[in-house]
């Protein structure tokens, strides 16, 4: 947590929770694993990895936890038995011959610039976000454990800009910690894991009071870092600290990156675009805020190469057409406004944005008008990367429970954002904690070439 100038403290300058100036440029916190952000800048620079002058590629991962129902969503069986038909209807899209749920129309006049994925195969029955961070199962690691997609980016590129972390995650604490989980840094060790903007022990991360769903006050926190930087530089108490010490403190109180959390800055109609959701976690899982889908657009723009988020809970083994009627159109708006936002802001070539959940659904409604886990096939979107987007890869069968048609890996969806994002999947390594080098996906998967070929 970053907490910074208490302004209802008068007669002195200090922090909320009464620690000194001295104590917070240690900067050991913010959720890195340990590891302060100096260490991590001293990390990164060893490696020769900061460097704002690279092209900027980056992604967006959004991990709907708890496993989506693909087939009320992008893969509905109107054909198919009451039971498995479920209550949604389809409706036609942009693109001729691909339909979707009726609860997603935004999504639907946009279908030209995604592709739906209903053939995703081999996920675990595991409620976790692992396999949709690595690509990978949990299941025979290496030492130190496989590294999310998020690390492995801030390792080999770093980010766009120095005063803007490579990696940054948007998922809040959840009553479930493993849907929480924004991607973890395994055996490249904790420089490279995330840092963690809505994780702490009660508040999303804190300057001056003011969390992240309030940064519109941007006059008090703008106000109160001006002069914490005014104080420090005054009383010389940056003078003797090391060049990655003072950097952090750089980053932590630069304005491009409380500029790029600020949604406020945006024209009102780009705001109106992506909507106002529900900040409170549904159940044990997301909240379902449409902003975090704005946000990751700001950051990946300042200079971030990956951003997650999680968006709401999708474990509904009763009452799933009640939850859905709540949190799919809320989706649909988020997720289509970052879609349309990309493309008119001339980002859609170099970012990517991947939708998906660990598994799927059964075929069959259970008696409490639910879906159960159903890990044997399940779903996913792209967009963006300047991929050849407008088309659906894969299909299932008659009711919606085996994969008929192009089975695709969750480690081939990986390697084609890797490729997206310039990174040659045959021949970029990464050493393990023993010293062997490790490919960025298994061995045999290739970018898809429906996407890229």
């Amino acid at each position: 947590m970053l907490k910074i100038l208490n302004s209802g403290q008068s007669g002195r300058s200090g922090f909320c929770d009464g620690v000194s100036r001295r104590n917070f440029l240690q900067i050991g916190g913010l959720a890195l694993g340990g590891m302060g952000l100096p260490a991590l800048l001293r990390a990164e620079a060893t490696a020769g990895l900061r460097s704002a002058g690279r092209q900027h590629k980056a992604v967006i991962m959004v991990f709907l936890p708890g496993g989506p129902p693909h087939q009320d969503m992008f893969d509905l069986k109107a054909d198919a038995p009451a039971e498995v038909r479920g209550e949604f209807r389809p409706i036609g899209t942009n693109v001729p011959g691909l339909q979707i749920c009726e609860h997603l129309p935004r999504l639907a006049r946009l279908a030209d610039k995604y592709t739906v994925i209903r053939s995703m195969v081999g996920a675990e029955d595991r409620h976790d976000a692992f396999q949709c961070q690595t690509g990978h199962l949990v299941r025979n690691q290496p030492a130190g454990g496989w590294p999310s997609m998020g690390s492995l980016l801030a390792r080999l590129q770093g980010s766009a800009d120095p005063a803007v972390p490579a990696f940054l995650g948007l998922a809040p604490n959840m009553g479930h910690k493993e849907w929480a989980d924004n991607g973890t840094a395994g055996y490249l060790g904790p420089a490279y894991a995330p840092l963690e903007l809505n994780k702490s022990g009660k508040d999303d991360m804190v300057l001056n009071g003011v969390t992240l769903d309030r940064l519109s006050d941007r006059r008090t926190l703008l106000g109160a870092m001006d002069r914490f930087r005014r104080e420090v530089d005054a009383s010389g108490q940056m003078t003797g600290l090391d060049a990655y010490t003072q950097q952090a403190f750089g980053i932590l109180t630069s304005s491009k990156l409380v500029e790029a959390l600020d949604v406020q800055r945006e024209d009102r109609r780009v705001i109106d675009l992506y909507g106002k959701g529900d900040p409170r976690n549904r159940d044990d899982g997301g909240p379902k805020l449409m902003e975090h889908f704005l946000v990751a657009r700001r950051l990946v723009e300042a200079g971030a190469r990956c951003v997650t988020l999680a968006f709401s809970r999708w474990d509904h083994h009763g009452d799933n057409f009640g939850a859905l009627r709540q949190d799919l159109p809320l989706l649909d708006q988020g997720l289509s406004a970052l879609i349309q936002d990309l493309h008119d802001r001339g980002l859609d070539k170099d970012v990517s944005v991947v939708v998906w959940g660990e598994f799927g659904r059964t075929p069959t409604i259970n008696k409490d008008s639910g879906r159960d886990h159903w890990p044997r096939v399940s779903c996913a979107l792209l967009a963006g990367g300047g991929m050849k987007h407008g088309q659906v890869i894969g299909s299932t069968d008659r009711l919606g429970g085996e994969a008929n048609s192009r089975p695709v890996a969750f480690g081939e969806v990986h390697a084609t954002l890797y490729h997206a994002l310039g990174l040659d999947v045959n021949r970029v390594t990464v050493n393990d904690l023993t010293g062997r080098p490790q490919f960025l996906v298994e061995a045999g998967l290739q970018p898809m070439k429906e996407l890229v070929g």
